[in-house]
């Protein structure tokens, strides 16, 4: 069992990497998005039924966590926004769009890499911190509509990707 979690945690962040190297093309995201989190969601089961594990396979689920939540994030959340964007009922400047809030992909990428260090690391406190810093980092940019929604919807599905993937760590750990 833990064998497979860890192929899974492996192919979830490589499969991530790949969706975002490859761009934001809204069929390949959003199918790719359902991929990673159904196998994310594969290797939470078996990490659930698995009976405990040796401290070099919990290492190695941490790397490779880490690794998931950071190159899986963007995929999921973009696939998220295109999920809330309401052009496809004539609006502009919905939560898709690219011109609002640029520079976004890289800041969840560190956003995702210090949610799940803070979380591995017994400090659950720091989500708040994390969070509250790109609050204050973005606080400027948050007064039209469509750039507080995007900052909400992407911060929520950024975050909930990078505890989800420290949650099979956590699976593990039972």
């Amino acid at each position: 069992m833990t064998t497979g979690v860890l192929v899974l945690l492996g192919l979830v962040a490589l499969a991530g990497l790949l969706l975002t190297l490859r761009g934001e093309r809204r069929p390949v995201v959003i199918g790719g998005a359902v991929a990673l989190v159904g196998a994310l969601a594969v290797a939470a089961g078996l990490a659930w039924i698995g009976q405990g594990v040796g401290t070099g396979a919990l290492q190695g689920g941490v790397v490779l966590a880490v690794l998931a939540a950071v190159t899986g994030g963007s995929p999921v959340t973009t696939a998220v926004l295109h999920a809330a964007d309401p052009a496809a009922a004539g609006v502009t400047g919905g939560p898709q769009d690219p011109d609002i809030l640029r520079g976004g992909a890289w800041i969840g990428v560190l956003e995702r890499a210090a949610i799940a260090g803070t979380l591995l690391g017994g400090w659950p406190e720091g989500l708040a911190v994390v969070l509250a810093v790109k609050g204050l980092g973005r606080f400027s940019e948050l007064r039209a509509p469509a750039a507080a929604e995007r900052f909400i919807v992407g911060t929520l599905a950024s975050a909930l990707w990078a505890a989800a993937c420290v949650g099979v760590v956590a699976l593990l750990r039972l």
